[in-house]
């Protein structure tokens, strides 16, 4: 899995590790929008629950994301998870679904980026959402719910942090390294 602060690179470095290693990525966004399209059972309480303007229950993403990882071509070419487990308890979900499926979690990578930069990043998107405030604000909320997790990784000696800036080629290179060592 690949966490980092909005802003970092995850997106980017994660098709190129998808594509160098033939894992499938998996991302939160993607697979909400997919569960909602499917029209799966979960995917339609989801739908009302963001139409309400809410924030999607643990409870709910986990049973999508569980649902997600029991398709056969998870089993047969492995997952990158880009942006779940969130906090803690999600990871605790993730334990148990990866788990229930024969599988187990082997790396967490923390892709570190200052807030600074990310935020420059951000700016410089152009996003309509992307103002100031609304940055600082998800920064913060990263911040809060993320620390956690990454002691969670760390207790279970599966967290490796590599440093997010330089050239995506040099980023890179940076995670084929602590993969290596994940997969020899």
């Amino acid at each position: 899995m690949i966490l980092g602060r909005q802003g970092s690179g995850k997106g980017t470095q994660s098709l190129r590790i998808a594509d160098a290693y033939g894992c499938v990525h998996v991302s939160t966004g993607d697979v909400l929008r997919a569960a909602v399209s499917e029209g799966t059972e979960l995917g339609l309480k989801a739908a009302a629950v963001m139409e309400s303007g809410g924030l999607v229950s643990d409870e709910i993403m986990n049973g999508i994301v569980a649902e997600r990882l029991a398709k056969p071509d998870i089993g047969e070419r492995g997952v990158l998870l880009d942006g779940f487990p969130r906090t803690a308890d999600q990871a605790d979900a993730l334990e148990r679904i990866l788990t229930d499926l024969g599988h187990s979690l082997s790396l967490a990578i923390n892709l570190d980026v200052p807030v600074d930069e990310v935020t420059d990043r951000m700016m410089a998107r152009g996003r309509s959402d992307d103002t100031e405030e609304a940055i600082r604000r998800r920064l913060q909320l990263y911040e809060e719910q993320t620390a956690p997790l990454l002691d969670w990784f760390e207790e279970r000696d599966l967290l490796a942090t590599i440093d997010g800036l330089g050239s995506e080629g040099v980023v890179f290179e940076r995670l084929r390294a602590v993969i290596a060592k994940c997969v020899a």
